[in-house]
């Protein structure tokens, strides 16, 4: 019994690593460039609706009585379009979807653990700013512009008072 080492084996073909792959599943150009092409146009088809979806919520922020509520669903649907369009690019044009999956977990979980922070920033930021609004006298956020020195401000109809 003598172990020798036998370079002809494929380690992909061992029952110890039945992941392990040196070869991606690639049956022929013609196939990769099919589905190459069906990718290129599920894309286009999506980045076309959200330019309409971008389209609608300009046309509704212009118009008489916007509804924050339609528009707060329509970014909804651009968010999940747009992680969509996401997952095709990674998957099919950065080889991902072929990959095994420790590797695919190896670059999705710091993915989402980055997009966990940047959430957690914003959140924490406006958070800031609302205590920072309620109590800090000296620091009033709006949107209006304030009055400087020497000008003299009129009252907006709803401010004036009856002691005119």
């Amino acid at each position: 019994m003598s172990s020798h080492f036998d370079p002809t084996k494929n380690i992909s073909s061992s029952a110890a690593y039945p992941e392990v792959s040196f070869h991606h599943g690639h049956a022929d150009d013609a196939t990769f460039r099919k589905k190459v092409r069906k990718t290129t146009i599920l894309l286009s088809i999506i980045t076309v609706i959200e330019l309409a979806i971008g389209l609608a919520i300009y046309t509704i922020h212009k118009g008489p009585n916007p509804s924050d509520l339609l528009v707060l669903m329509f970014k909804g649907v651009v968010c999940i379009l747009t992680l969509a369009k996401a997952f095709y690019i990674v998957s099919v044009f950065m080889h991902l979807g072929d990959e095994i999956r420790n590797m695919i977990m190896t670059i999705v979980v710091p993915l989402m653990l980055f997009v966990w922070f940047i959430i957690a920033f914003i959140a924490d930021g406006n958070s800031y700013k609302n205590l920072r609004n309620n109590y800090d006298p000296y620091f009033k956020e709006t949107t209006m512009p304030t009055k400087h020195h020497g000008e003299k401000h009129e009252a907006a109809p709803a401010e004036k008072s009856g002691k005119e």
